[in-house]
């Protein structure tokens, strides 16, 4: 089982896709990890996550994020054919200038990426600015630390002139201090980037707490006052816990408990 989640606003409608069922990267915060890695989703079961929704919505879909459950990039080969076949004017003829891709950092496929030069948005779930506590809410960074990834970005950032999105889930007494926000800046000084702010979502097997507001505007404020752009990511879904594999979660538990 995995999940896909539209989200309307105003200025249209997009959808938060899986690239698998399941996810190995292990990542603290997560609800799509745990269980682990089931099975790769192909180019095809990608796609039809949009084409099915669109018809249950009965209208069009203008945007895309695969950041739904798995690494995108520990499925590289069907993500990529998935982004080609999206944007074919013959298919759902979605522009790649609507669709953006979270890693929380493979970093070799991040450089093979860049090298396809495809006209999307890259995220990196980033979550930390020293190894010790990546390596403690990220395992992936103990086999790709901070350093790796940044060079990797500030090469796909020469390589495309496209900015890079950085995520970052403030999670109370671990990473949302004023001195992280600082860390922080210095890690991304000079770069072609936005920070996106994320209010840790509370997945009852993790036990993570967000900050309150006035801890995470301080800390948004001092990123922006530093010259590097800085936003908190708009909160849908959370209501019905469609965030980080905590539908697929909740379902998983009723059929258990069926």
């Amino acid at each position: 089982m995995f999940e896909t989640v539209v989200m309307e606003y105003n200025h249209g409608t997009s959808i938060c896709v899986s690239t698998e069922v399941g996810c190995k990267m292990g990542c603290a915060f997560c609800a799509s990890t745990i269980g682990g890695l089931v099975r790769r989703l192909s180019a095809g079961e990608i796609a039809d996550q949009i084409i099915f929704s669109q018809k249950d919505l009965g209208k069009r879909i203008d945007s895309i994020v695969l950041m739904g459950i798995g690494e995108p990039l520990d499925n590289f080969d069907n993500v990529v054919t998935f982004l080609k076949n999206i944007n074919d004017k013959n298919s759902l003829n979605i522009g790649m200038r609507h669709i953006s891709l979270s890693t929380c950092g493979v970093v070799p496929k991040i450089y093979e990426l860049a090298e396809l030069n495809l006209p999307i948005t890259l995220s990196i779930s980033l979550h930390a600015t020293d190894d010790k506590k990546r390596d403690e809410i990220m395992p992936i960074n103990h086999k790709y630390p901070i350093e790796e990834l940044i060079l990797a970005c500030k090469d796909y950032i020469k390589t495309t002139g496209r900015r890079i999105s950085f995520e970052y889930a403030v999670i109370s007494g671990v990473n949302d201090s004023v001195s992280d926000a600082a860390k922080l800046c210095k890690l991304l000084k000079g770069m072609l980037a936005h920070v996106n702010v994320i209010p840790v979502n509370e997945v009852k097997e993790r036990g993570f707490v967000k900050p309150d507001r006035k801890r995470i505007d301080e800390f948004v404020n001092y990123i922006n006052n530093q010259g590097i752009s800085a936003t908190v990511r708009r909160k849908l879904g959370g209501d019905i816990n469609a965030s980080c594999g905590q539908l697929r979660r909740q379902s998983l538990k009723k059929e258990v408990i069926e």
